[in-house]
């Protein structure tokens, strides 16, 4: 991913190629914009002020997407995407005259409390993959994490259904995200929890149940962009 500090186009080869110096690779098969806002470029990943205030910069997103078609182009990467972005931003990359090539993903916050549709519409209506990060909602971890919002593992919905299918609500979350063409990445350290994640695929969940599902929507973004 290329992360805040490095928007300006002179820096995302080098960025990239620094990646992949680290990596012991010739390409990776995707590389993404992290988020369509730039910190100020240096060594801090994170870049504050004297007063702790975050330090950002303008950024051009256009020339930050022509830079990693430059990437592209030169055989670094596969595939280009981005992360976080919202309808608007995707338009104006998709917008941008000379547009070689669209971003294939757009990496986001997905999950049954959180269920974007529109956003899911508008990338299928122009062959974005959405990419859905947190599918189970998160850790409780309040450095980062909205843990006002209620844990979506819990839900009773989510629950009841994994019960008829002898399932988690794990496996319901993400069978559900699944169904929408949502592609999920769920995070786990876990052996076994990890092999469940994968045990998704023998089960199908109904209309109705889809609709109760994403009746569960509550707009609840668990991970707060807090900057």
């Amino acid at each position: 991913m290329l992360w805040n500090t490095c928007h300006p186009p002179e820096l995302v080869r080098p960025t990239l190629e620094n990646t992949l110096k680290v990596l012991q690779l010739d390409y990776v098969d995707l590389y993404i914009i992290e988020l369509p806002m730039a910190f100020k470029p240096g060594d801090a990943f994170y870049p504050k002020d004297e007063n702790g205030k975050w330090m950002y910069h303008e950024t051009d997103l256009c020339a930050t997407w022509e830079a990693l078609e430059a990437c592209k182009d030169a055989g670094l990467t596969k595939s280009i995407g981005v992360s976080n972005f919202n309808h608007r931003q995707l338009e104006m990359i998709l917008n941008k005259p000379g547009l070689k090539y669209k971003p294939v993903s757009n990496q986001i916050e997905c999950h049954p409390y959180f269920t974007q549709p529109k956003l899911l519409e508008f990338c299928r209506e122009h062959g974005i993959v959405i990419v859905g990060y947190s599918p189970l909602g998160t850790s409780r971890d309040e450095t980062w994490v909205n843990v006002s919002s209620p844990p979506l593992l819990e839900d009773p919905v989510l629950n009841a259904i994994g019960e008829k299918y002898n399932k988690t609500a794990a496996q319901v979350a993400l069978r559900f995200s699944v169904q929408r063409e949502v592609v999920v990445i769920p995070k786990s350290f876990n052996p076994d929890r990890i092999r469940e994640n994968f045990q998704i695929f023998d089960f199908s969940l109904t209309e109705k149940e889809m609709k109760e599902i994403e009746a569960l929507n509550k707009n609840i973004r668990y991970v707060e962009m807090l900057m």
